[in-house]
């Protein structure tokens, strides 16, 4: 039965994600200085435009690789159209439609990404979101993270990035976020802090095509998406 592993350790999981926080906080000593424009994208669809007055820069088109492009895809899990679903092993996040196919987003994986599997929901989303640490951050690191205890302004320098969508179970925040990201090189990689990062341009086009409410499914490592 799909899901099973969270039964075991899901409460360990939100337990660990409630005292870590989804934080890319690791990149804030790049990402607060700001996001230089980089080269003009290959692919119209991760090209610059403005997005409610910030310039979003271009995807460089070294990145843009056909597995790091969303495209329409087949697929042949159980989850219902509408349904985004996390491979974290794979690097792949699906928004599943009708008629057995999904669009594929190709996403980086934190710490955090792989200490949760299991159902939510998108309880919130957030344009150009904000950050605060917290008070367990605080308490563990004051040094690092004391300068952003009264939180970091959305914007271009910020690691969360053009769009956060927050997962909530029965009510409580599981501390699991999709976000964007200003480092695009780590999209189809593991790296040390976040949740589920993706290109700016991807999670502005995922956070216009699902509602709050909308269902969101994280695989474990040992149930691959097929």
């Amino acid at each position: 039965m799909i899901f099973t592993s969270f039964h075991r350790h899901g409460l360990l999981a939100v337990t660990l994600l409630m005292m870590a926080g989804c934080s890319t906080a690791g990149d804030l000593s790049r990402s607060a200085l700001g996001y230089a424009a980089p080269a003009a994208a290959s692919d119209p669809r991760y090209a610059a435009f403005e997005d409610h007055g910030r310039a979003l820069p271009a995807i460089p088109a070294a990145h843009l690789t056909d597995e790091n492009v969303r495209q329409l895809v087949d697929f042949y899990g159980p989850e219902a159209p509408g349904t985004s679903v996390v491979d974290p092993a794979a690097h792949f996040l699906y928004l599943v439609e009708e008629n057995g196919k999904a669009m594929r987003y190709r996403v980086g994986v934190g710490k955090a990404g792989f200490a949760f599997a299991g159902n939510a929901t998108i309880a919130r989303k957030a344009e150009w979101p904000g950050w605060t640490p917290t008070p367990n951050m605080l308490k563990r690191e004051p040094d690092r993270f004391g300068p952003y205890a009264g939180g970091l302004e959305g914007g271009l320098g910020n690691p969360l990035g053009a769009r956060a969508l927050y997962l909530y179970r029965g009510g409580r925040d599981t501390y699991y976020r999709i976000h964007g990201t200003n480092e695009p090189a780590t999209i189809g990689r593991s790296v040390s802090s976040g949740c589920i990062r993706m290109f700016n341009q991807d999670v502005i086009d995922l956070e216009t095509r699902v509602p709050v409410g909308a269902e969101v499914v994280v695989r474990s490592a040992s149930e691959p998406v097929a």
